[in-house]
């Protein structure tokens, strides 16, 4: 049974992920850009939701409420301050300034909160599903997690694919010039890209503290660079992708550190995604686009 509960908590874990990396993955395909303060919206999500919990007193369900529209708001705010006005500029312009938003974001909720560890309360209480005699244990916050990931994926599919603002959003993907002669306001369907990706990043900031209660400012960062790499990994652009990616970058860390080593777990996470690149450089669901010069 160990290596189903492996199994099982690879899955867990990489659905994080894949929450994550719908983020980048959105951004990259519609605004053509990496976002890399996504990570540190995760951490916001997850102090908002600590705060609301802990010092309010607030139930579980209004503290993540809390998390998903400050974050919202923040992605908002974000994109209209720090990367409207390099729409036109160089990308390199456009990957430091995204390098100095999250500086920003984490040197903020240092002065804020302190650098001390904080303990998170999961907000999925109750006792583990105990299966074959206790052999197989399957926590509240892995089922939590594996079913939200889920509904996510789905709604998001039919968002993008069945509402008015999701064409919207794949014509601005495809060009942004003639989506813009065609009436659709470009500006606001960004806005509203990053809207989605950084609510999405505070449901996953909550989840990933609750299966690993704790919290720091530094706590998005290297999570933040696995969802990205699992965005890459499935084919940066592609929801599906980010599933994909990101439920094998879970299943590949966990498998990594019972059977190898957990020092080295992290090495093979990246190791694979190189040699995934060198054999299929669009990912394993990416679109090879080719470019006009």
């Amino acid at each position: 049974m160990g290596f189903l509960n492996h199994l099982i908590s690879g899955i867990s874990l990489g659905s994080i992920y894949a929450i994550i990396a719908l983020g980048y993955t959105m951004v990259y395909g519609i605004a053509k850009m990496l976002n890399f303060a996504h990570g540190d919206v995760i951490m916001v999500g997850g102090y908002m939701c600590f705060c609301a919990t802990t010092y309010l007193g607030w139930p579980p369900i209004a503290g993540v409420l809390l998390a998903v529209v400050v974050c919202t708001v923040l992605g908002v705010v974000i994109e209209r301050l720090a990367y409207k006005p390099l729409r036109m500029a160089p990308s390199l312009a456009v990957l430091i300034t995204a390098i100095g938003v999250s500086y920003f974001l984490q040197n903020a909720a240092l002065l804020i909160w302190g650098s001390s560890t904080k303990s998170f309360t999961s907000v999925v209480g109750g006792d583990p599903i105990q299966l074959f005699g206790g052999q197989l244990t399957i926590t509240r916050v892995t089922i939590v997690t594996i079913v939200a990931c889920v509904i996510i994926m789905v709604a998001l599919t039919l968002f993008t694919t069945k509402s008015k603002m999701g064409t919207a959003m794949r014509a601005v993907s495809e060009d942004k010039g003639a989506a813009q002669l065609m009436g659709i306001n470009v500006n606001t369907t960004i806005s509203l890209t990053f809207a989605i990706g950084s609510g999405l990043a505070a449901i996953a900031g909550v989840l990933l503290c609750s299966a690993y209660p704790t919290l720091l400012p530094t706590t998005g960062s290297m999570p933040g660079i696995k969802a990205f790499t699992a965005a890459v990994f499935g084919g940066i652009g592609s929801i599906p992708g980010a599933l994909l990616g990101g439920i094998l970058l879970g299943v590949i860390e966990i498998f990594a550190k019972a059977y190898i080593s957990t020092q080295l777990s992290d090495a093979i996470v990246f190791a694979v995604l190189i040699i995934v690149l060198l054999v299929k450089p669009d990912g394993l669901l990416g679109k090879h686009v080719s470019e006009k010069v």
